[in-house]
């Protein structure tokens, strides 16, 4: 299996988060012009269903411009994207200019005004424009990283200000950066038997109710020691958006990050243990006592991929501990759990996701008899949403034939973080985040009826609207 997650990382094209460092920048300034001696750029970065990728260049000019003399031909930005690790080559373009979709003059934070010191420049993303996607795959350790991305933001055409006129920019100095979402999140590290987990947290706001938990596990890209890449690497963020805040009142989110693979295994990779289990379940167990608000009747897990196998583990070795799983693409594989397993899966309520066109962990050794057996014994509040295929369900990326984008099998996670899965429970549809708000420890929950198992060539649920 571990080969099969190889092969499809090998197609990721990812880039940074705004590491970048520039060190200087140049003005040529016509002999009306107003000197500018602190031009700057920052840099925004949000995080999309493929991952993060750096949205706006904001541009100090230090005199005051107005809406008129910007243009989107005013200037031309040009990237230089460098590896941190040497032996690690850049996937994608390493260099070129970035295609510039709307400028205008703004405040420090990239808001547009009338008249101001700054201008933004926003840039074309996309899952396939890799100049301003922020994280570069490594091919030999398996592992997402961090690259330096280094922007010159070259003056085309002549700025008018009340005071002259500006010419010849050329900014090269970086000023910082800010990440969406990202930015709430803190950073931790914890140690347990010489095994340290970084992690990052989210505390939602205080209302003095309890707040349940929600903990996410990463997949096989995002592990290594700089806590931020398992919600960045792709949309795990999301869970601290209002969108999927409200459905619980606010919750708090804890994203661990394994030092490696969640699924290295004590005797191979993948082979039903994980030497990070009980560093895993420490971490869990200090994170809720440092945190007294939280109500630990309301603590779920889930997890995609190689964090949808150590879902499995931790609900199979703790299942009196979590009140409900929600494992994506997960990566047990079915003959690895035992009719005892089964039985202990039974006492947590499950909402499996997949897709039929995942080819690296194939739903028939995985997913599916996994929930089949689930059915077969009983169990009256497992769900499983089972998706033809990944698809762009933004309406903003399209393939040729101007069907929407469709992105590797593999990526149903995204579904997940959309809290696009629904399900017919008890007469009504409801979506994940609705179920998973609702779920309790202790708490009866017979819901669906007419539960059946299924083949691969059915689908449970389609939320592709």
């Amino acid at each position: 299996m571990k080969n099969m997650i190889r092969k499809y990382l090998k197609t990721i094209i990812l880039c940074t988060i705004g590491a970048n460092m520039s060190t200087s920048s140049t003005v040529d300034v016509s002999a009306t012009s107003k000197q500018i001696n602190e031009e700057s750029y920052r840099t925004v970065t949000e995080t999309f269903d493929w991952g993060p990728a750096i949205t706006k260049i904001i541009i100090y000019l230090g005199a005051t411009v107005s809406k008129d003399s910007i243009t989107n031909e005013t200037f031309k930005i040009r990237v230089i994207r460098t590896e941190n690790r040497i032996e690690s080559p850049i996937l994608g373009e390493a260099e070129g200019e970035c295609k510039i979709i709307k400028a205008y003059v703004s405040d420090n934070d990239g808001n547009v005004q009338f008249k101001g010191k700054y201008v933004t420049l926003e840039l074309e993303v996309g899952p396939d424009v890799s100049l301003t996607s922020p994280i570069n795959y490594d091919l030999t350790t398996n592992l997402n990283g961090w690259v330096n991305c280094d922007f010159t933001i070259k003056q085309n055409n002549d700025i008018v200000t009340d005071s002259g006129k500006i010419s010849g920019l050329v900014i090269n100095k970086f000023a910082g950066g800010t990440k969406k979402l990202v930015d709430d999140f803190k950073i931790g590290s914890a140690t347990y038997d010489n095994i340290t987990i970084k992690y990052v947290s989210y505390t939602p706001e205080n209302d003095y109710s309890k707040k349940p938990l929600i903990i996410w596990l990463h997949g096989i890209g995002e592990g290594g020691t700089d806590g931020l890449l398992p919600i960045s690497g792709n949309k795990a963020v999301n869970f601290a958006s209002k969108d999927i805040q409200v459905y619980f009142n606010g919750a708090y989110i804890l994203v661990p990050q394994a030092p490696t693979f969640w699924m290295d295994g004590f005797n191979g990779f993948g082979d039903g243990s994980s030497k990070y289990e009980k560093a895993l379940m420490s971490l869990i167990k200090d994170y809720v006592s440092k945190n007294s608000n939280i109500d630990t009747n309301r603590i779920y897990i889930g997890g995609d991929s190689n964090g949808g196998y150590m879902t499995m583990l931790m609900i199979r070795d703790y299942a009196d501990y979590f009140a409900a799983a929600f494992p994506t693409c997960e990566a047990l594989k079915d003959t690895l759990i035992t009719d005892k397993d089964i039985e202990a899966f039974k006492k947590v309520p499950i909402w499996f996701t997949a897709a039929k066109t995942d080819t690296t962990v194939p739903p028939a050794d995985y997913v599916v008899p996994t929930y089949d057996r689930l059915v077969q014994a009983g169990d009256t509040n497992v769900h499983f949403s089972f998706f033809d295929n990944v698809i762009d369900t933004t309406g903003l990326y399209k393939k040729a034939d101007n069907t929407p984008y469709e992105y590797n099998g593999h990526w149903s996670w995204i579904y997940v973080y959309n809290n696009q899965c629904s399900s017919i429970i008890n007469g009504k549809v409801t979506t994940l985040m609705e179920w998973l708000s609702d779920q309790q420890l202790n708490k009866e929950t017979k819901s669906q009826t007419g539960m059946r198992p299924i083949t691969v060539s059915q689908t449970i649920t389609i939320s592709q609207n």
